[in-house]
């Protein structure tokens, strides 16, 4: 087998797009890749230049480039868009090589159409989830700011009522417990803005959160909540008192995951949580777990954390608590788990970042 035999093998059989072009913008040599990527035959090809077979939108920059390479300037990872001969558009990355004496250019090029469909699709996903997060910002600084308006007043019907004209002490109790409710209710919701305002929400502070404190501000503020429900709650924090995390993030996780342990209880059996932290090879972890209906982790498994994602006819669930709870922990770095079966409860097991 002589060499030149060898060399044409090689340009036959290679699977990259091989091709010899012309200072004048025709091909002048092309290897069958070429004709089957572009569905062209060969003779069609060679009979007319080669930015006719570019894409409209890459015409112009394809001819600057050409003209570089005619000043002796080699080409490296240079992409653009050709046009196949029943109209799909496909993405090639061009090594080219200048050949000044003959007047020719020897290039390489690569397919790389479905790695910018994978682009393109993470650009489109993205783009979704941006915007997706935006409208939440702003949904919920719009609902904090509009709802601490009639929180005021109920602040202030409390602040005109006489307890001491009131005999009853258990009527006494109920009202201290709502006007409780509604002034954790106000801190609340000034903790949202306050997040949200801080350069639109792009960090939150980190410090050292005391779970007691943020678990007792929780359980404060949903106790008729607690208290209808009979829901048993066991907390034990004292493997791991405090947490590097948000303050606020941690109260919103420790309210969405009980209150959707309550709501989501057993009809045959009163709501028991357990909540308790611990350290396992220096990672910070709180695990939450509950009694409920539980979850079929093979029908929800990728979808649990999703917006608007529910998973029982619940007519209270709007599917958000959940995707909170999952923004929350990993936009501070975090891990968030979830082990659970149909009838047999649900188990939170939450990282921290290190």
């Amino acid at each position: 087998m002589t060499t030149d035999f060898k060399y044409e093998l090689f340009f036959e059989l290679s699977p990259d797009l091989l091709c010899i072009a012309g200072y004048d913008g025709y091909f002048k040599k092309i290897n069958p890749a070429v004709s089957k990527l572009l569905e062209y035959s060969m003779e069609e090809l060679y009979a007319r230049p080669i930015n006719d077979f570019v894409y409209q939108h890459d015409k112009d920059i394809t001819s600057k480039v050409r003209e570089e390479l005619t000043k002796s300037k080699p080409l490296f990872n240079f992409e653009n868009r050709y046009v196949t001969k029943s109209g799909k558009i496909v993405w090639l990355s061009w090594t080219s090589l200048p050949v000044d004496n003959d007047q020719l250019v020897f290039a390489i090029a690569k397919n790389i159409t479905p790695k910018k469909r994978l682009e393109e699709e993470r650009n489109t996903m993205l783009a979704k989830l941006t915007k997706v997060n935006h409208d939440l910002k702003q949904l919920t600084y719009t609902t904090s700011h509009d709802l601490r308006s009639p929180v005021n007043n109920l602040l202030s019907v409390f602040s005109l009522i006489d307890v001491s004209k009131i005999d009853n002490d258990e009527t006494v109790e109920l009202i201290e417990i709502l006007r409780s409710a509604v002034e954790n209710l106000k801190q609340s919701l000034n903790n949202y803005i306050d997040i949200l305002s801080e350069k639109h929400g792009e960090h939150a502070r980190v410090e050292d959160v005391d779970l007691n404190e943020s678990l007792n501000n929780v359980l404060q503020s949903i106790s008729s909540l607690i208290h209808s429900s009979k829901a048993v709650i066991h907390a034990d924090f004292s493997k791991l008192e405090k947490i590097k995390f948000s303050k606020s993030y941690m109260e919103s996780i420790f309210l969405n995951l009980i209150t959707n342990s309550i709501k989501y209880a057993r009809p045959d059996r009163l709501p028991v949580i357990s909540i308790h932290s611990d350290k396992i090879k220096n990672v910070d972890r709180l695990i939450i777990a509950d009694n409920g209906i539980g979850f079929d982790m093979k029908k929800v498994k990728n979808k649990i954390f999703g917006l608007h994602q529910r998973f029982h006819n619940n007519t209270d669930s709007k599917g958000i608590g959940l995707y909170l709870v999952y923004n929350h922990v990993t936009s501070l770095g975090g891990q968030i788990d979830v082990e659970s079966k149909i009838n047999e409860g649900t188990k939170f097991v939450i990282s921290f970042k290190e």
